[in-house]
């Protein structure tokens, strides 16, 4: 079990701030004191894969941690009270100052993602995505740069997240398919 699970980290109650808050076998918190359950649940996150006119997947360049000058998806989390494909079309137009015209959800994955020594367990919901245009592509917000990749000469290496890892491995795979 990894030092940053909230088990190892949360020591108080958010409720009332008593030190009596234990953690459960299911994933959850109870406080002894005043009886608040807090459940650990995964945060939603999208991804986009986006393909340019030549084949080739887009991967950017963190520009801070966790993984910070690794290879990654534009995206990101999703807001309270936003849906992902809202998410997805602020987090591309925030990163890369680019809109989407269409998107189909491609699938989802489990990760583990730390931030500020304590891990956030997320879902990340990948779709593939159309741009509208490249000319105003740029690199923005959390993102460094962004590189295009031949499916065959990805650097699955360089990738930051296994979560990312998989659905790029996986979006390679259905494109070699469909060949």
């Amino acid at each position: 079990m990894s030092p940053t699970y909230p088990q190892k980290v949360v020591r108080h109650c958010p409720h009332c701030g008593t030190s009596e808050f234990h953690y459960k076998k299911d994933n959850s918190f109870l406080c002894e004191s005043c009886n608040f359950h807090w459940y650990v649940n995964a945060s939603a996150a999208v991804a986009a894969l986006i393909v340019n006119e030549k084949g080739e997947i887009m991967l950017t360049r963190r520009a801070v941690n966790p993984d910070k000058g690794r290879l990654d998806l534009p995206g990101g989390f999703v807001d309270v009270l936003e849906t992902a494909e809202q998410a997805l079309c602020r987090e591309i137009k925030e990163e890369l100052d680019v809109e989407i015209t269409e998107f189909s959800y491609f699938m989802s994955c489990p990760n583990e993602y730390v931030y500020g020594g304590l891990t956030v367990f997320t879902l990340d919901l990948a779709y593939i995505c159309k741009i509208k245009s490249f000319s105003n592509l740029r690199a923005k917000d959390d993102i460094s740069g962004f590189e295009f990749y031949p499916p065959e000469k990805i650097p699955y290496e360089e990738i930051g997240s296994q979560s990312m890892k998989s659905i790029v491995r996986s979006f390679v795979n259905k494109l070699s398919i469909n060949e």
